[in-house]
């Protein structure tokens, strides 16, 4: 399985989240929702607030319908399956996440898979995981793991042969600053550093940043940057700087 919405060598660049901070209004049209407005310069989005509650299969529905047809949304597993469960005996909560996600329609691009820092790998547990999430949902899969024993040769052959890919993200984790796994999906999370969350990335950084975008989309990856140094608004202007 591939996802119904995988763009071979597209660069998609986003944020966690559509909220426009003040100092950005200017660059957004005027009028609709903020998702709307966010959507008229941006390509892509990566909704976080599905790890912490969910949402109505009408407001995924009525997502989709406010941004152009070629607008991509990641979403984010809840942590009822990720963190409470583990991701054991989820089918239940899979099934609940899955009716109202799918309400994106062919717009839903990536599921984000963030796991806690002390859940270790699990052959045997990830491998159920998978497929259960598979069997309801047809999207790409992006996995953060952020536990040292995801991070070997070996889990990282399995990812690739399951057509996984394992997130980038900084601030770096095990030595995983290039993302791994299925290379079909490049998937990047800069999350803010030193100050996670809230530092932003001065022009040096995004040069650095848009050299490795550039590498994935040359290997021909589908590329997605997603900045998630939002508590100070910091990763609206870094994504439209990249722009």
């Amino acid at each position: 399985m591939t996802g119904n919405t995988s763009m071979a060598a597209r660069l998609l660049i986003g944020t966690a989240g559509w909220s426009i901070a003040a100092r950005y209004a200017d660059d957004f049209p005027d009028a609709g929702s903020h998702l709307a407005r966010y959507a008229g310069r941006l390509g892509a989005v990566e909704i976080n607030s599905s790890f912490h509650k969910p949402h109505q299969r009408k407001t995924y529905e009525r997502w989709a319908e406010s941004v152009p047809p070629d607008f991509r949304f990641a979403v984010k597993i809840p942590k009822t399956i990720t963190h409470d469960g583990g991701l054991a005996d989820d089918g239940p909560l899979l099934d609940r996440f899955a009716g109202e996600v799918t309400g994106l329609g062919a717009k839903l691009a990536v599921l984000l898979v963030q796991l806690p820092p002390k859940l270790a790998f699990d052959a045997a547990c990830w491998d159920d995981f998978l497929g259960a999430l598979r069997a309801r949902i047809d999207a790409d899969v992006a996995l953060e793991p952020r536990h040292a024993s995801w991070f070997s040769p070996e889990v990282d052959g399995l990812l690739r042969d399951q057509r996984v890919a394992r997130v980038a993200a900084d601030p770096v984790r095990h030595g995983g600053e290039a993302p791994g796994g299925w290379d079909g999906l490049a998937y990047y999370r800069w999350h803010g550093a030193p100050r996670i969350y809230y530092s932003d990335y001065d022009s040096v950084a995004l040069a650095r940043i848009r050299q490795r975008l550039d590498a994935s989309l040359a290997a021909g990856s589908a590329t997605w940057c997603i900045f998630d140094n939002t508590a100070a608004s910091a990763a609206l202007g870094n994504a439209l700087a990249l722009l």
